[in-house]
């Protein structure tokens, strides 16, 4: 190893003599950072500038990275750690170095390489190696752009040659399109001759009728003023004809009593013939008059008013059962407010079997015409359901709410007939009762069927 010089900074005879003029090439400072750094791991930290010794613990690609400045500033202006380095790379590379040291460099080796051991050792010459090395990365930089400017240029030409055969396909497909649009429009011209003669044709089809409402104009008021004069002539003649009448009347005052005699024996006679044709076709008596098909309650039978008059609880399951066995009672059921209100943590689906499973008991225990009303606004599918026995099951139609179906239903009914609506919503069963039915809440019913 070489040893350090006893001040740093100070240059040697051979430094003195020449010079670097300028900056070192790109290439060469990289190879000189790499041989830097491959030489570090050989020197202590006392031996390290002070500005590197921070680097001494990195990996060689992380200093390579982040000390290659310093290193090369270093090498600069530190002739024993030039020095330094110049020993550890000499000893990686002997037959470089004698080569250098003897003044005749191979011819074989890489300028960089040659260059950047030469910035090192310093040995008669260097500069002009220094300078080679920039001159030889200067031209093959030159050849690189060069081949990368005829490759760019082979890139270019055949995207013009693209480009053109583009343009050339971009004209004749223009040209196709330009021909179809031709024709098309020469179509559209023969479609408005046709149609200014539709409209010609028109407006004398018009003219026409024109004229022919002319005439029937004519016609109106000619018969109108002929109407007139029928009008007066017999306006004449119902004159002529009440004073006939008249004159009629007095006569048939002054004959009274004879035609008197003859209606009456007209009367008897029509009599016979009725009770004879009576006889004839054995025809009962009359049993039903016309004040038995006036519809009203009888006495002895029961309305919901008179259901509700009872001394029940809103809440006693039995006030259900009284409504029930009405005669006729249907009861309509807000299927998803009764299921909410009774197992809200269940699935929609076993909510509605297990409602349905209890309305259909309910059913053949009354014999009542059960009706349960479904929300189907929001589904995304019709519903795959069996109705039980008993038990009609309807769904709401998209846009429509299960409470508008249910006061459709009410609506539905005839007047008088028991209406048993079922649901907890205050709403609903304002409107229901406002049309003549009878609300009970959800919670009656679940009691109900919780009893059955």
């Amino acid at each position: 190893m070489v040893e350090p010089r006893e001040s740093p900074g100070v240059s040697s005879e051979e430094d003195a003599a020449e010079v670097l003029d300028g900056t070192l090439p790109e290439g060469v400072r990289r190879r000189i950072v790499t041989l830097a750094d491959e030489s570090f791991g050989g020197l202590t930290v006392a031996e390290l500038p002070p500005q590197l010794r921070q680097y001494a613990r990195f990996t060689p690609s992380r200093r390579v990275k982040l000390a290659g400045n310093a290193i090369a500033a270093a090498l600069e202006s530190d002739a024993g750690f030039r020095e330094r380095i110049a020993g550890r790379a000499a000893e990686l590379q002997p037959e470089l170095a004698a080569a250098l040291r003897g003044g005749s460099p191979p011819a074989a080796a890489e300028p960089v390489d040659v260059a950047a051991l030469a910035y090192l050792l310093r040995p008669p010459g260097w500069v002009k190696l220094i300078a080679a090395a920039g001159e030889e990365e200067q031209r093959a930089g030159a050849e690189r752009a060069g081949e990368e400017a005829a490759r760019e240029l082979a890139r270019l030409r055949t995207e013009l040659a693209e480009a053109r055969a583009a343009a050339r396909g971009e004209s004749e497909r223009t040209r196709h399109e330009l021909e179809a649009l031709r024709r098309e429009n020469e179509g559209l011209h023969r479609r408005l001759r046709s149609a200014l003669s539709d409209v010609k044709r028109g407006e004398a089809a018009v003219r026409k009728l024109q004229q022919e409402g002319a005439a029937a104009r004519e016609d109106a008021a000619a018969q109108l003023a002929a109407a007139e004069s029928e009008a007066r002539r017999l306006r004449a003649r119902l004159s002529e004809a009440e004073s006939g009448l008249e004159a009629s009347r007095r006569a048939a005052r002054e004959g009274r009593s004879v035609e008197d005699m003859r209606v009456r024996l007209l009367l008897d006679t029509v009599l016979d013939a009725a009770q004879g044709l009576r006889r004839e076709l054995a025809l009962p008596p009359a049993r039903m008059t016309p004040a038995d098909t006036v519809r009203a309650v009888e006495p002895g039978t029961m309305s919901p008013k008179d259901v509700a008059a009872r001394a029940l609880s809103a809440t006693d399951p039995a006030l259900l059962d009284q409504l029930l066995a009405l005669p006729q009672a249907h009861m309509v059921v807000d299927g998803y407010n009764v299921t909410k209100t009774g197992y809200p943590t269940l699935p929609l689906e076993k909510q509605r079997l297990r409602l349905l499973g209890g309305l259909a008991g309910l059913a053949a225990q009354t014999g009542a015409e059960v009706t349960c009303v479904f929300d189907g606004a929001e589904l995304a599918a019709p519903v795959l359901l069996a109705p039980p026995r008993g038990v009609r099951v309807l769904f709401s139609k998209p846009g429509e709410t299960a409470d508008e179906l249910i006061r459709r239903l009410v609506r539905a009914e005839p007047t008088g007939r028991p209406v048993v609506v079922v649901s907890a919503d205050r709403e609903v069963a304002d409107g229901v009762a406002a049309a003549g039915a009878r609300p009970v809440s959800s919670a009656l019913l679940l009691k109900r069927l919780a009893r059955s």
